[in-house]
């Protein structure tokens, strides 16, 4: 049974692969690697922000997320291609919206590239609603959404 905790350092390795194998197909559209495949995940364990679905050893998914003054801010969602319609999504988003909850928030948060059209097309059937839109540095143009937790 796959279970979600927080990431170890041995899994740094893994981490890294899952993230890989999830987001490659976005490099020929955005033409170069979304921000998630460079990230710093040992940075991100060290901070106590990375969290795995392990399912007997085997890394299914990867959250990373921050508890911020008014919400807790989803940095990167990524299940392995070859897991993904297993409702591992969801249990992901359910443990950000626990800790929201736990720590006194009232929504989530995240964004992603604007050209990512099948992320944001799931975030929206996933509750969450677009707020705004802006360029970042590097050319990049971050749709920012966010999910209210339910009462």
């Amino acid at each position: 049974m796959p279970s979600l905790r927080p990431a170890k350092s041995a899994d740094i390795p893994a981490v890294v692969a899952l993230i890989d194998a999830a987001y490659r197909h976005y490099v020929p559209i955005l033409g170069r690697r979304p921000r998630p495949m460079d990230d710093d995940q040992q940075a991100r364990l060290d901070n106590g922000e990375l969290f795995v679905i392990d399912d007997g050893g085997t890394l299914l998914a990867v959250l990373t997320m921050t508890v911020q003054p008014e919400a807790v801010h989803i940095f990167n969602l990524a299940v392995h291609p070859d897991a993904q319609g297993r409702g591992l999504l969801r249990q992901l988003l359910g443990f950000a919206e626990s800790t929201a909850r736990r720590e006194g928030k009232s929504r989530l948060t995240l964004y992603t590239n604007a050209a990512m059209t099948r992320n944001r097309a799931i975030y929206a059937h996933l509750g969450f609603i677009e707020t705004g839109e802006h360029d970042a540095p590097g050319g990049y143009r971050i749709v920012f959404m966010e999910r209210p937790l339910s009462v």
